[in-house]
């Protein structure tokens, strides 16, 4: 499998610098980030914590595809949202405190409690889930009517 890169340019102290994060491999995109826009209101910048919020949510919404394909399911829709939170570290500096996962699903003839164990299953095997294993992750799943 190939791996993935980006790259981020910097300049300036941590509270009056800037920067900019390339997205290399796919070339999809350059975005600005900045300390203020990272823990106050992101003013249209991205953060780090949003980078991997989206890294999970996509890599979930894989994973289960693939685990209930698994299984001989298909499903209908697959909706991932990941909200990482920023939080003061104990001695000082960050930490992310937090990963809130909800996730829902349209699965045809898969029963609520089968589908618990397979959405746990594919949060426990999601690769991004794996990388972030030190940090509390919560997951609500739910099959939509």
């Amino acid at each position: 499998m190939p791996s993935r890169d980006a790259t981020t340019h910097w300049e300036g102290g941590l509270q009056d610098g800037k920067g900019q994060v390339t997205l290399d491999s796919s070339n999809a995109g350059q975005f600005n980030v900045s300390f203020p826009t990272r823990a106050e209101d992101p003013h249209g910048q991205t953060s780090p914590e949003e980078l991997i919020a989206a890294a999970h949510s996509s890599c979930l919404a894989m994973n289960l595809s693939g685990v209930l394909g698994g299984e001989g399911h298909t499903a209908r829709s697959i909706d991932v949202s990941a909200e990482v939170t920023l939080s003061p570290a104990r001695g000082g500096g960050f930490e992310i405190s937090g990963i809130a996962i909800t996730l829902r699903a349209e699965v045809d003839g898969l029963e609520e409690g089968r589908f618990q164990e397979l959405a746990r299953t594919a949060e426990e095997t999601c690769p991004v889930s794996k990388a972030l294993a030190g940090t509390t992750i919560s997951l609500d799943a739910a099959l939509a009517s």
